[in-house]
C-alpha cells in the first residue's frame, strides 16, 4: 500500500457533531428545557448560569474536543462525579436527562447518521448510568487524579482502555 492509499482516520465525534458550537447549541436547548420538566427541575433547580456552558465543554472534551472543562474550566472527571455524590439520582430521571438530551439533539441539528448516533447514546448511557451509580448514599469521591473519560466511534476496551 502507498502512502496515498492510507486510510484516512476517522473524525473524532466531536469534530463530526459539528465543533464546540453544537454542543454549546445542545446544552443550551437542554437546560432551557430541563427547568419546566416535572421529573428534572427539581434536580437543576440551584444551576448556575454557566452550567449549560460548563457541561458543554465536559461533553466535548470526552467526545474529542479541545480540553476547555479541564484547562479553561478546571474541570476534572474526578469533580464531576463530585457533583452527583449524595444526589440520589433514580432510574427514571436517568431515562428522562437521556430522551430530553437526545431530544435536543435533534431539536439543534446534531448528525442524525446511526454511526455517530450510536456513539453518541452509548456514551449517554455509560455516563448517565455512572451518575446514578455516583449519587447513591456510601459512594465515596473519585481519586483527584482520575483521567477524563474518551468516548469514540466504539473502540474496543471502553472509554479508559487503551487499545492494543
Amino acid at each position: 500500500m502507498s502512502f496515498s492509499d492510507a486510510p484516512t482516520p476517522a473524525p473524532t465525534l466531536y469534530a463530526w457533531a459539528g465543533g464546540q458550537a453544537a454542543f454549546e447549541r445542545l446544552t443550551a436547548a437542554f437546560y432551557a428545557q430541563v427547568g419546566q420538566d416535572q421529573l428534572l427541575g427539581p434536580v437543576f433547580q440551584r444551576m448556575s448560569p454557566a452550567h449549560a456552558a460548563h457541561v458543554a465543554h465536559f461533553i466535548a472534551e470526552v467526545l474529542g474536543g479541545p480540553p476547555h472543562y479541564t484547562l479553561a474550566d478546571g474541570g476534572s472527571h474526578a469533580g464531576m462525579v463530585a457533583h452527583h455524590l449524595g444526589r440520589q439520582l433514580t432510574e427514571p430521571q436517568r431515562r428522562r436527562w437521556v430522551n430530553l438530551l437526545l431530544d435536543c439533539a435533534d431539536e439543534v441539528g446534531l448528525p442524525t447518521d446511526p454511526e455517530f448516533r450510536a456513539a453518541l447514546v452509548g456514551y449517554l448511557e455509560w455516563g448517565s448510568r455512572l451518575a446514578v451509580l455516583n449519587s447513591q448514599p456510601g459512594v465515596a469521591p473519585l481519586a483527584a487524579d482520575e483521567p477524563m473519560p474518551r468516548w469514540g466511534w466504539g473502540e474496543t476496551g471502553g472509554p479508559y482502555r487503551p487499545l492494543v
